[in-house]
């Protein structure tokens, strides 16, 4: 029985003397079973208070770089908040550098202005792009361990990828959309912010492949570039419109659908089914509103722990763990929405 605690302790831990404990470890017979059982306790319950003592008076300065619309800024940093007291007894600090939109340039320049001045860790959204990748490797260079969210970007030094599984979340977006428009007649409109974020891009490849086996005859109307924001998506959606009169339904990838929507009530057409992700501030008004169908959302605040957590064991403040497991994707809508958006 591996342990690496001295005999005395355990002895202490199990309320059992030395000989007895002694007798357990080495396998040398003469002492029941239940007696076992409460040494091989004993050490599972003292290598728990020692990854606590490994935390008490620790703190974790963590920056969270993120390209993002505001909407889902506003989101992550309220997880990370409320998870901040279940990480205790360590202190974790966090950082916040958001930007909407911009050149790769600022982001990766804040990327190397956190890998000279230290950080115990960076928990990054941006785009899958040569320059980040090669910021990424810096930080690692510099020994700072870079946790993605949401959107992965697997060719990196990144240590760990946190969030969901954006195939099988587009194919569901696909299962739903085939579900609600049936037989009815009418092309989808599929929207990206983007084409370099790799969640959006295989979410597009999920959401296609399924459409393709399941209603081959559907078409898809694919837009991307307004970068999740209303300013620039309203007028990408109304073109899209003006030119395929037969569009009557959204997979919005990327956000901006309060713009998705004001286009086709400005044009007097009618959307039967709107998929979108993530219950930011938006999505939570529209889908209580039932102007959405359905938002796929996974839990925010469990991916801001386990991001942190993450952190934590990197540092060896924590004991390893398997590997980081996708988010459970859930499907919402206005009669299921978590307690904590229905107010």
């Amino acid at each position: 029985m591996g342990h690496p605690f001295p005999i005395r302790e355990i002895a202490r831990q199990a309320g059992l003397s030395e000989a007895t404990v002694d007798r357990v470890l080495n396998a040398r017979g003469g002492v029941r079973e239940s007696t076992e059982r409460e040494v091989r306790q004993a050490i599972a319950d003292l290598d728990r208070q020692r990854a606590q003592v490994r935390l008490v008076g620790r703190a974790f300065m963590i920056d969270i770089v993120m390209q993002t619309p505001e909407r889902f800024s506003t989101a992550v940093r309220a997880a990370l908040e409320a998870e901040l007291p279940a990480l205790h007894p360590a202190v974790v600090r966090s950082r916040f550098h958001f930007r909407e939109t911009g050149p790769v340039a600022e982001l990766t320049r804040t990327l190397d202005r956190t890998a000279r001045r230290g950080s115990q860790g960076v928990i990054l959204k941006a785009p899958d792009v040569p320059e980040i990748t090669d910021a990424v490797g810096r930080l690692a260079d510099a020994g700072i361990p870079v946790v993605t969210l949401v959107t992965d970007l697997p060719a990196t030094a990144r240590l760990a990828y946190v969030g969901s599984d954006n195939r099988a979340a587009g194919a569901t977006a696909a299962y739903l959309m085939g579900q609600w428009l049936g037989d009815r007649p009418g092309n989808v409109l599929t929207s990206l912010s983007s084409g370099f974020f790799r969640n959006e891009e295989e979410r597009e490849m999920g959401f296609r492949a399924a459409m393709r086996a399941r209603h081959p005859h559907r078409a898809l109307v694919e837009i991307a570039g307004g970068q999740g924001l209303d300013a620039t998506q309203y007028d990408l959606v109304r073109a899209a419109l003006e030119r395929d009169p037969e569009i009557r339904a959204v997979y919005s990838m990327g956000g901006g659908n309060i713009a998705t929507l004001r286009a086709f009530a400005d044009l007097g057409r009618p959307c039967a089914v709107f998929v979108a992700h993530d219950l930011d501030h938006d999505n939570t008004r529209l889908l209580r509103e039932h102007r959405l169908s359905a938002v796929l959302h996974h839990d925010l605040r469990q991916d801001m722990r386990e991001a942190c957590q993450v952190v934590m064991r990197a540092h060896g403040a924590l004991p390893p763990a398997g590997p980081t497991l996708p988010s459970a994707i859930q499907v919402v809508t206005p009669y299921n929405m978590p307690p904590q958006t229905t107010g």
